[in-house]
């Protein structure tokens, strides 16, 4: 098993497939982005390589992101060959799902488990104004796809902005609701240089948003939980799980039990710090040896930090895009 200096294992991989996403939502992206070329990405059978060098050091759950991983070519193929790996418990994936009519039933015959799809707005011209370039009517058409693929759990993503979506958080969880869906109001994360808003002023804490919901719903607390960084609480007489995840106001540091890996093939520690280690090198200099591979990966684990500090002044905040992060 991996374990870091701190005593956390380290069972769960977020492997991004590309760093592309034919959105460009504003807590995410830059409006103009630059793309890595192709010569600098992992191929799909790098990706399957370095994911199965994980499962053998112990990981057991795999998120495919990105980017947006379902314009990544071949993510079906790449999808069965990691829920092929001996030791692999779950293969998950984190989509916008606008293209998930055409890709659902491939993914679920390729062994995909469960899928995460960003909502966070269900209003047409405010979802356009979110994400720039989506079109809400092709991720509802993705969310009833994956549906009728009954999948093993779908949950929507809604990243909340104070005075941008905080009017729709009740609209969104009788979405979910109504569907059996789970749902995870996320506080944003201050990754990639915004010039255009304040992010300090767009926060929303997870206790306030919790408490907006309680005004039409009653919330208790689930007695179950997930190993990822939401923290679970139903609606009496549903099946839906709504979720909080709170980088800012309710740190789930101590029991972090994952890292990322870039497109590019870096190692990320931490979404909230740049510790990391290039994976992609060591891969190409030994690519009929794997054991250095999983030596660096064992190695990592030394500098994996205790916590992630974020910040909403702008001087404190990480230029990484969260396109280049990996979900």
């Amino acid at each position: 098993m991996l374990k870091d200096r701190f005593g956390r294992t380290v069972d769960y991989l977020r492997l991004s497939v590309t760093d592309r996403c034919d959105f460009r939502c504003i807590y995410c992206m830059a409006e103009e982005m630059a793309f890595l070329p192709r010569a600098e990405i992992l191929s799909l059978e790098e990706l399957q390589r370095v994911a199965r060098v994980f499962v053998e050091l112990g990981v057991r759950r795999i998120r495919l992101t990105g980017g947006e991983p379902l314009v990544r070519p071949g993510l079906a193929r790449l999808a069965g060959w990691l829920s092929a790996i001996p030791g692999l418990d779950e293969l998950n994936l984190t989509t916008n799902g606008a293209r998930l009519p055409a890709q659902a039933a491939d993914l679920k015959a390729a062994g995909l488990s469960r899928i995460n799809i960003s909502l966070d707005s269900l209003d047409a011209g405010r979802f356009r104004a979110l994400t720039r370039t989506g079109n809400l009517d092709d991720v509802l058409a993705g969310i009833e796809a994956a549906r009728a693929e009954a999948f093993s759990r779908i949950k929507l993503n809604t990243v909340v902005l104070r005075g941008r979506n905080d009017d729709e958080l009740e609209d969104l969880l009788q979405f979910a609701l109504a569907r059996d869906l789970d749902i995870s109001f996320i506080e944003e994360m201050p990754l990639g240089q915004m010039d255009t808003r304040d992010r300090g002023e767009a926060f929303m804490s997870s206790q306030s948003i919790r408490e907006r919901l309680a005004d039409t719903v009653q919330l208790v607390p689930a007695a179950t939980s997930s190993a990822g960084p939401s923290r679970y609480w139903q609606v009496p007489g549903h099946q839906s799980r709504i979720g909080f995840i709170s980088p800012h106001s309710e740190n789930f540091c101590a029991s972090c039990n994952r890292v990322r890996l870039t497109v590019e093939g870096r190692l990320l520690l931490c979404l909230g710090n740049e510790h990391s280690v290039d994976l992609k090198t060591v891969m190409r200099a030994n690519p009929d040896d794997d054991a250095p591979l999983a030596s660096a990966i064992v190695d990592a684990m030394a500098i994996k930090p205790e916590r992630h500090h974020f910040s909403h002044e702008p001087e404190e905040q990480l230029v990484r895009f969260m396109n280049m992060t990996g979900g």
